[in-house]
């Protein structure tokens, strides 16, 4: 399915409960894959799972700013038909389901749980990440090395069969030949202090990273939310390597 505004989502269950699950940067709603089968014996109403705007295969056009994704999640749940929505974003997508809970896009959040939400940022990392926003799609003669590419950006080499469906996912045909399905200048959204953001949500919110994740801490953490948790035996990826422990953050 396809919002007026050019997001693809795929969705599924029924009622006005929905379970908006939104995928972190450099991903698509495919690293939802191995979650979805427990949401859809668990979860009690429905469920929509987009490709954020410049990812996968929704329009790649600017700007890329956390409320402009969050608007357009508001319409996947608005064609979805939704009277409630409960979050689940890893990463990139914590903080634009936030920005959701926030009040401004008339849409009733009564639930955030944020998995993997990198806290902190030095000057350096903002710097890299909009360097990176500046470079154009590298164009590879082969699917399998786009493939690679995506997942390496990602964050999921190692962990995803590079020639799955998860992977090709992440793929586009370009230029004569194949490229990481994300638009670069989708990582000119990272700069904005993230802890102020999230501390906007006027919804619960539940923040867990996997404690082996490099990226966020429990204390980072908890200065947001007191109760955070940490997911054992996962790293930044929790939602793909211990999926029954996320999704169980959502009962």
């Amino acid at each position: 399915m396809r919002t007026r505004a050019g997001i693809e989502y795929r969705s599924g269950g029924s009622g006005g409960d929905l379970l908006l699950l939104l995928h972190g940067l450099g991903a698509t709603g495919a690293v939802w894959d191995r979650l979805l089968p427990l949401v859809e014996r668990s979860w009690p109403g429905s469920w929509a799972v987009p490709d954020l705007r410049g990812h996968g295969r929704s329009v790649a056009e600017p700007p890329y700013g956390y409320a402009v994704h969050a608007a357009d999640v508001a319409a996947v749940a608005a064609d979805r038909g939704a009277t409630r929505v409960t979050v689940l974003g890893h990463s990139f997508g914590g903080v634009v389901g936030a920005v959701l809970a926030g009040g401004w896009y008339g849409v009733d959040v009564v639930r955030v749980v944020a998995v993997g939400v990198k806290i902190d940022w030095t000057d350096d990392e903002v710097a890299r990440a909009r360097s990176l926003a500046g470079r154009p799609p590298q164009v590879f003669p082969t699917a399998a090395e786009a493939a690679a590419r995506h997942l390496r950006l990602a964050g999921l080499t190692g962990l995803v069969d590079p020639a799955s469906e998860v992977a090709l996912a992440g793929v586009r045909e370009a230029g004569g030949g194949f490229t990481a399905a994300l638009d670069p200048r989708a990582f000119g959204a990272v700069g904005p202090p993230v802890e102020e953001v999230l501390s906007r949500a006027e919804a619960p919110l539940r923040l867990a990273a996997g404690a082996a994740d490099p990226m966020v801490g429990l204390d980072a953490m908890r200065r947001v939310d007191p109760g955070a948790v940490l997911l054992e035996d996962a790293g930044h990826n929790a939602h793909w390597e211990r999926p029954d422990e996320v999704v169980a953050l959502l009962r």
